[in-house]
């Protein structure tokens, strides 16, 4: 949740997310135009991006450089990409495949997946487990749970009656949430076991399509955004039996009363009855419109980022102890001239001190933050393609220690 990257139809554009205020251009490119995928690895140099010029070619870039690293073909349409440290993960409508990300290499592909269309998947960002989720079935929902480290099949979780519209793993990959293609309810299940944790009502009035499901870092809250005009942000509350004692009051009573009763209850109503509300929600002046969240920090404050196809990221405060109506206090134009390099050295005292991530984001988005990123001889020249074979000798060298320093507390 450190950059933002989108695709347009004369290229793509890298934006960094450290400032509330200033929405920090980091790279343009016009070289390929119509991207439909850009995929950037955290906040280093490494970018992946496809084309509808070139719909099953994978693009592997190191911006900074200007240098083409490799690419890929594949035998349909490109859907969608998600990587982290140790994997790249290339989901086509009926096949999957695994590359190792520090040298590109192919190590698994996974054959004759269910029908998915809209090219679902979801990859856990923590590179320690790299559980690889998505659509085990075209016509319900259930979910196939892939060790991308192992290469193993880990479960397969019966997450819903419809087919599943999204799909999204916690920042340790302990947790994934799931939604169907009715969109009424969300549910969050244990990783690698598969068991239910959560579950939450988004709406019973109509179905929608909802298009990002996201957790805040600290796997406290869940995000849920639509075709509609509405966001919700549900809270990961743990409910044991260990809390104290209420006191005898009438409330307390009815309440130990309801909670017996759906013992007693079928299924589906007791569940119903125990799913939670949203604990905090966001009205958007836009409907119909595709969008992504994040729930990020930036500035040491809470906040949600709603991007919408249109072109706009919309930046809103988050009560994290009351929750309620989410305040809207900047709205960011992404289709404008960006701001690139020059009058930055006004940027280098913030007004709010920031978090961790915010000032190591900023620090890279100004240059001043060595970090090594990629090795000097990893990318081939602007055009050349490394040829498969030489893949063996790791070409590109991902340090991780020193890319992504450990967050001292």
């Amino acid at each position: 949740c450190s950059s933002l990257a989108i695709g347009t139809t004369t290229g793509y554009r890298l934006f960094s997310l450290s400032s509330v205020e200033q929405l920090d251009q980091v790279h343009e490119s016009n070289e390929i135009p119509d991207v439909y995928i850009v995929e950037r690895l955290f906040s280093s140099s490494l970018v992946v991006v496809v084309s509808h010029a070139k719909p099953q070619q994978m693009n592997v870039y190191h911006f900074k450089k200007g240098t083409e690293i490799c690419n890929y073909s594949y035998s349909s349409k490109i859907l969608s990409i998600r990587l982290n440290r140790q994997r790249l993960v290339v989901c086509l409508e009926e096949s999957i495949y695994i590359h190792n990300i520090k040298d590109m290499k192919l190590l698994k592909t996974i054959m004759d997946t269910p029908p998915n269309t809209t090219g679902l998947c979801a990859l856990s960002i923590n590179h320690a487990n790299s559980y690889l989720a998505y659509p085990g079935s075209a016509t319900s929902g259930e979910i196939a749970l892939y060790d991308g480290n192992t290469l193993k099949t880990a479960c397969t979780i019966p997450a819903h009656d419809g087919p599943l519209a999204a799909l999204a793993f916690n920042s340790t990959g302990s947790k994934l949430a799931s939604a169907s293609e009715k969109g009424t309810v969300i549910r969050v299940f244990s990783i690698p076991g598969g068991q239910k944790l959560y579950e939450f009502r988004r709406g019973m009035k109509r179905y929608v399509n909802i298009s990002s499901l996201v957790f805040s870092m600290d796997s406290q809250f869940l995000c849920a955004s639509s075709n509609t005009e509405t966001v919700h942000i549900f809270k990961l509350e743990h409910l044991t039996d260990s809390r104290p004692e209420e006191p005898p009051t009438w409330s307390g009573y009815m309440g130990k009363m309801f909670q017996a009763a759906t013992n007693y209850l079928p299924a589906q109503v007791s569940g119903m009855m125990s799913q939670d509300r949203a604990f905090a929600t966001v009205r958007l002046n836009i409907s119909g419109q595709r969008n992504i969240c994040a729930l990020s920090t930036i500035q040491k404050l809470p906040r949600l980022l709603v991007t919408t196809s249109d072109g706009h990221l919309y930046i809103y405060n988050l009560d994290p102890q009351d929750g309620g109506e989410c305040v809207l206090i900047k709205n960011h134009s992404l289709l404008g001239s960006g701001k690139m390099e020059e009058n930055k050295e006004n940027d280098l005292q913030p007004p709010v001190p920031q978090s961790y991530a915010a000032t190591v984001a900023r620090q890279i988005t100004l240059g001043v933050f060595p970090w090594p990123g990629y090795s000097e001889d990893g990318g081939a020249l602007r055009g050349e393609v490394i040829p498969e074979h030489e893949f063996a000798t790791g070409p590109v060298c991902l340090d991780d220690e020193n890319e992504f320093p450990p967050v001292s507390i």
